[in-house]
């Protein structure tokens, strides 16, 4: 759908479409969504978590772009060293909340953790790949944005969670991702679109096995009253590893020549891919939370 706005129109109907679709949602999820009761508990709103939230990830966002575009070094010494400070006061501050805005005591759970950590590691292999490849095959390879569009859509997922230990599905799935992608770095100058297709049918489907699994580890390991909070974990990790990895694209394509670009995000991301692997095979030494009632 992207490639198809890109083709007959400019980037910024990307974000217009947007408006309509995200309506549609809140439509759609408000007749349909169940009733969500409220609880006997009332909780206020913690106005100075919220702004020492935002203030964090923001801090940490910019000063990540800033390196990456080699920004002012004065700029970013001052947004890091605020970033410190506003950072340590708000995950203090949460550890002694009860219902915290970002929940990081559940990181006391050891498979709670490490899948924050995979799931971290994992994102920012995936974005430096998907970043970066559609450079490539336009740029390199000479596809349309309509054409690299329908490339990007052949991965397929796996869903064995309830039957294998996530830990293990996490690291197979990461085995064949990273393969998938050094098959991606291995491509010849001129292929066809088939000897596209099946190397990213191969990340999908390696990205797949690992995903479903490790989503459900993170939720279900947490106690069920905090299942809210592990959710936000889930999502704040997903938004860490998809920040860190565009952040290292746009590093990498200042640091190396148009020709190599890719191929250095492509590295970069089977070693970030091996580095969850590994983490998710350690979650082995602790008990499956996939069965828990």
């Amino acid at each position: 759908i992207a490639g198809s706005i890109l083709t007959l129109g400019s980037w910024h109907w990307l974000f217009v479409i947007n408006i309509p679709l995200g309506l549609a949602a809140l439509v759609i999820g408000h007749q349909l969504l169940p009733h969500n009761p409220a609880s006997d508990v009332k909780h206020k709103f913690d106005r100075i978590s919220a702004i020492a939230n935002a203030l964090t990830f923001g801090l940490l966002i910019y000063t990540l772009e800033g390196f990456a575009h080699a920004e002012n070094r004065k700029f970013i010494a001052i947004q890091l060293v605020l970033l410190i400070i506003i950072g340590t006061y708000f995950i203090r501050r949460q550890l002694k909340e009860t219902t915290p805005i970002l929940p990081v005591d559940l990181l006391k759970i050891p498979i709670f953790a490490l899948s924050i950590g995979t799931s971290i590691t994992s994102f920012t292999a995936q974005m430096l790949a998907m970043v970066s490849l559609p450079f490539f095959m336009q740029n390199i390879l000479g596809y349309s944005a309509v054409e690299i569009g329908l490339l990007l859509t052949a991965p397929l997922a796996g869903r064995l969670v309830e039957k294998v230990h996530p830990g293990l599905l996490g690291g197979i799935g990461m085995a064949i991702f990273a393969t998938g992608l050094f098959t991606l770095y291995l491509l010849p100058p001129h292929p066809a679109e088939w000897n596209i297709i099946w190397r990213m049918a191969l990340c999908g489907m390696g990205f797949g096995l690992f995903q479903t699994p490790n989503n459900v580890t993170i939720v279900s390991s947490a106690p069920t009253h905090r299942s809210g909070g592990a959710s936000g974990m889930l999502g704040t990790a997903r938004l860490l590893g998809q920040t860190l990895g565009t952040t290292l694209v746009a590093l990498l394509f200042r640091i190396f020549a148009e020709g190599h670009r890719a191929q250095a995000c492509l590295l970069l991301a089977i070693f970030f891919a091996i580095a969850a692997g590994v983490v998710s095979s350690i979650r082995m030494t602790q008990a499956s939370p996939a069965g828990k009632k």
